[in-house]
């Protein structure tokens, strides 16, 4: 996991769009980095929704939304458009990125162990430092914690 005050490894992965998206070409904006297991899941459904109907004031804190999954570029158009999202999400298959942000772990469900994707947001500053890390996110209330440490 990274630390309040660590340089954010830059990445390039590609978008829903088929954008290729860097990080470091969002300096001088804040960047809510968040890490999802599964597109179109209730828990995955609702993080996304909350960072929707936050986004006009995202916007103006100057702030992007990044959403980072395993998922396909397909799917991600899908739930896109299926829940209106007015953010990009990004296609990270082999989960490089997301161990490299320390998102990518061992989880238990129904008595079994398994590697995958742990619910994890970064606030990055604009000039690409972390500012906050959110671990063991809860979906629901995400978006309002988020909004809280950008209006500080």
């Amino acid at each position: 996991m990274l630390k309040v005050g660590e340089a954010a490894p830059d990445f390039e992965l590609q978008s829903d769009s088929g954008e290729t998206v860097r990080l470091a070409d969002l300096r001088g904006k804040k960047v809510i980095l968040y890490f999802y297991p599964k597109d179109n899941t209730p828990g995955c459904t609702t993080e996304a929704c909350e960072f929707r109907d936050r986004a006009p004031q995202i916007k103006r804190k100057g702030a992007v939304v990044l959403g980072v999954s395993p998922d396909s570029i397909k799917s991600h158009e899908r739930f896109k458009q299926k829940y209106e999202l007015p953010f990009a999400l990004l296609s990270d298959p082999d989960h490089a990125v997301a161990e490299r942000y320390g998102a990518w772990g061992e989880k238990k469900m129904y008595g079994k162990t398994y590697e995958g994707i742990l619910r994890t947001t970064y606030l990055i500053d604009e000039k690409g430092r972390v500012e906050e890390v959110f671990e063991k996110v809860k979906a629901k209330g995400h978006g309002d914690q988020v909004m809280d440490s950008l209006s500080r």
